[in-house]
């Protein structure tokens, strides 16, 4: 069956492409156009060409099937500039999205009208590489240099109205996506009637001052990535050099970021979480149907689950111990409700309907008509147990049972469950309405409609779901544990704390191990050391039990590994912790910072390859998305299983 469909609307020939899923730029669909071209070039009753695309949305960018193979002929910027050199103009009628190579062939027609809530855009930075037909040498010819720019280095696809004023489309048809055949049709016959614009590559840009490329370099090396830079600069030839000259410039830039380590890490994590919510083995199983959630506990975790909750549109009863710490996670989930307001992610009104669907009670009997409940209370066994206990008595016997437990056996928390195939682990990551990570992990007896419904809310939540066994910590923490004992190690061997720090990031995480602890609370690691020590298992004394016991316990308490004056963040030097730790560490010792990064992410992917061996994580590319979206593992560097392999060759 053709991808290209043509039919005639008058003089006007409307190409239909229709490509499921995304009708993404496959070599069958650039030969269709590329034929297409040439036969309306030779057909006399056409005097304008619309392309439209069947299905929910526009070509949206490349085909990623095709991703690391040969490329088959025609290439995109030879067919982005076959459309642009067709005897009759083509318009380009967009709904959906128009994304990457998709905008490309839009910038290769002479005009490109919009439907109401379509978008187009640039992302290719997001996977290392740059547009490769034209999108930085005719983007700025278009819109002019600044519009450029944005759209290039920022990957973010802008709406129907921004592209109009930016001048990325030339008209906006309101009304249904289905309105805008009738509208494209429309505006190219208008167009006949009128003198035609230049093709893009013909129209003349603006150059820039130095200043305004060394101000967007400056600003696009804060975020550590090579794509950004190599599209500023691929933007910066077209404003100087004849249009032939930047477009060999930005294909032979493209061609190059193709092979790098980046964009190979950037391909890993896209196909890594393309794969996650969809787990093979859950293939045709029907999740059991979520419509109303119940959480236990509303500090600052649960509060964070009530909220994403309802941000996904789910009721929520929220349940604590008595009604002065009901009404505070009521007051903490309605700060958060207007926070999403202030910075424009939610409407008052949006905000109201959230607020109206929140119950805060400390009476489990509200939790009657839940689908779903999570318990985000204090890791204690017995106290989660005790939960567990009232939530069998309370609930319908099909609600799904959820703990949100970091490191205990969930086995252990569900023993004397009744219809323990309704348990699950579902381990969200603080703070639970932005943090995109869910640890989804069953027990033996978890029912797979109940693993699937695990999955299907991940995806209404905005999440990425990966499925762990039980083991202590699971993956997250485990590896979390092995990184910090590996920074503590090369303590121990001289290697100050703050160029340990500066090592990791230097590599590309926001914080090192160290800072990155002392925001967190020290006390809370070293509480579940302590429990682990009562109960008997054999814990060793680690560098951060010796700084809890004398008191610091991070920013909280104005001190951890630093020292913090009040009121301010900025970790200093501290020599309290360098009499602490006399006598633990040996004699300074000067390491380049790379390898002691690389010491510390072979050390996590060394707890990765066990985890795997263990059956804990399904695959490597499960323990990366752990990591970049639980832990900050920089996503430029594909996540420490992927680094430590491409590193090893």
């Amino acid at each position: 069956m053709s991808v290209l469909s043509i039919a005639r609307d008058g003089e006007i020939a409307v190409l239909t492409l229709d490509n499921p899923p995304v009708n993404a730029l496959s070599a069958a669909v650039r030969q269709a156009l590329w034929q297409a071209v040439e036969a309306l070039d030779a057909d006399p009753g056409v005097s304008a060409a619309v392309l439209i695309c069947a299905g929910r949305t526009f070509i949206a960018g490349a085909d990623v099937r095709e991703f690391g193979q040969a490329p088959v002929e025609p290439h995109l910027p030879d067919l982005v500039s076959k459309i642009e050199g067709a005897a009759k103009p083509w318009i380009a009628a967009i709904h959906g999205q128009a994304l990457g190579g998709g905008f490309e062939i839009a910038l290769g027609c002479r005009f490109r009208v919009i439907a109401e809530g379509a978008a187009v855009g640039l992302p290719e930075v997001a996977l290392g590489i740059i547009p490769g037909a034209s999108g930085t040498v005719r983007t700025p010819r278009l819109a002019g240099v600044e519009n450029a720019v944005t759209l290039a280095t920022s990957g973010k696809p802008v709406r129907a109205a921004q592209a109009l004023e930016a001048g990325l489309v030339d008209a906006v048809v309101p009304g249904d996506p289905g309105d805008l055949r009738q509208g494209a049709v429309a505006f190219a016959r208008a167009a006949l009637g009128r003198d035609l614009p230049p093709p893009v590559s013909a129209r003349p840009v603006e150059t820039r001052p130095e200043a305004f490329w060394l101000e967007w370099e400056s600003r696009l090396a804060k975020g550590g990535m090579a794509a950004p830079l190599r599209a500023l600069d691929a933007i910066r030839k077209a404003t100087e050099l004849p249009f032939d000259e930047a477009m060999a410039f930005e294909r032979a830039t493209f061609l190059e970021l193709r092979e790098s380590d980046e964009a190979a890490a950037l391909r890993h994590v896209f196909f890594a979480e393309r794969a996650a919510p969809r787990p093979a083995a859950l293939k045709g199983v029907a999740p059991r149907p979520l419509s109303a959630a119940g959480v236990v506990g509303g500090g600052t975790m649960g509060a964070g689950i009530a909220a994403a909750l309802l941000t996904a549109g789910l009721p929520v009863v929220l349940i604590e111990r008595d009604a002065a710490a009901a009404e505070r996670a009521r007051a903490a989930v309605e700060a958060t409700i207007a926070g999403a307001v202030k910075r424009g992610r939610l409407t008052e009104a949006e905000a109201a309907e959230r607020k109206a669907a929140l119950t805060c009670t400390t009476s489990y009997a509200a939790l009657c008509g839940a689908d779903l409940v999570i318990e985000a209370v204090f890791e204690d066994l017995a106290v989660k147990r005790g939960v567990f206990a009232e939530l069998a008595g309370a609930c319908r016997p099909d609600a799904v049972l959820a703990t949100n437990t970091s490191y205990l056996d969930p086995r252990a928390i569900a023993d004397g469950l009744p219809g323990k195939e309704r348990f699950i682990g579902l381990h969200f990551f603080s703070p639970a309405h932005v943090m995109k990570l869910i640890e989804i992990v069953p027990i033996p007896e978890t029912g797979k409609d109940v693993l699937a419904a695990a999955f299907a809310l991940a995806k209404r939540l905005g999440k990425v779901p990966v499925r762990a066994g039980i083991c202590e910590g699971f993956i997250g923490n485990r590896i979390l544990k092995r990184y910090r004992a590996a920074a503590e190690e090369l303590l121990v061997s001289g290697v100050p704390i703050a160029e340990v720090d500066a090592a990791m990031r230097d590599f590309g995480f926001r914080m090192g191990p160290f800072e990155a602890q002392d925001l967190g609370g020290l006390d809370i690691a070293f509480l579940q050391r302590e429990a682990a020590r009562a109960a008997g298992q054999d814990v060793p004394e680690t560098l951060a039990d010796l700084l809890v016991r004398a008191g610091r316990k991070g920013q909280k308490s104005g001190g951890g590994w630093y020292d913090y004056a009040p009121g301010d963040r900025t970790p200093m030097p501290s020599p309290a912790v360098a009499e602490l730790l006399a006598g633990q560490v040996g004699p300074l010792e000067a390491m380049e910072r790379a390898e002691i990064a690389d010491r510390l992410v072979v050390a996590m992917a060394a707890e990765g390859a066990a985890i795997l061996a263990e059956g804990v994580a399904e695959s490597p590319a499960v323990i990366d998305l752990v990591e970049i979206h639980g832990y900050g593992f920089p996503r430029a560097k594909g996540g420490p299983m992927h680094y430590v392999s491409r590193k090893r060759g």
